[in-house]
């Protein structure tokens, strides 16, 4: 084998990799549905949600958000704008130097997500962690962390 032929998947890792690739397409898709029917919420809405939430202001700068969901500019500002519609966000000046935005979550989109969490969160039980013992959980955390750190940022 010389240094110019790929390294080809062994059967295993062909395996691995194709299943992996359809769980990262079903799963959310299923998530996503579930939202819809429950809550109106999309999974991407819950996404943004969630990442406001997670910090105590409830604010956080474009670019920022952006990184944190590793969404392409343009579908940010776009999704942003029908959020904002819906009146489950704001974008207001950043305060700290008047440069850019920051995404405040509203009242509204606070309500929408503590409305929508607990049957997302029992949905994310039923399908995936109720079907795996501890050690699988742990493994599963291991391979995310490891795969993760050799992404970078």
């Amino acid at each position: 084998m010389t240094s110019d032929e790929p390294r080809w998947l062994t059967d295993e890792q062909q395996r691995a990799w194709r299943q992996w690739l359809l769980l990262t397409a079903r799963l959310p898709a299923r998530l996503n549905r579930q939202l819809l029917a429950d809550s109106e919420l999309s999974l991407p809405d819950f996404d943004v949600l969630v990442h406001l939430t997670d910090v105590d202001s409830g604010r956080l700068r474009v670019l920022e958000l952006g990184r944190a969901l590793q969404w392409e500019k343009s579908r940010l500002s776009h999704h942003l704008t029908r959020m904002e519609r819906r009146g489950l966000v704001r974008r207001e000046d950043c305060a700290a130097d008047g440069r850019g935005f920051e995404v405040v979550v509203t009242d509204a989109g606070l309500a929408a997500l503590r409305a929508a969490a607990p049957a997302h969160v029992e949905t994310v039980q039923q399908l995936v962690f109720d079907g795996l013992s501890a050690a699988q959980v742990r493994a599963m955390a291991d391979i995310a962390d490891t795969v993760l750190a050799r992404l970078g940022d």
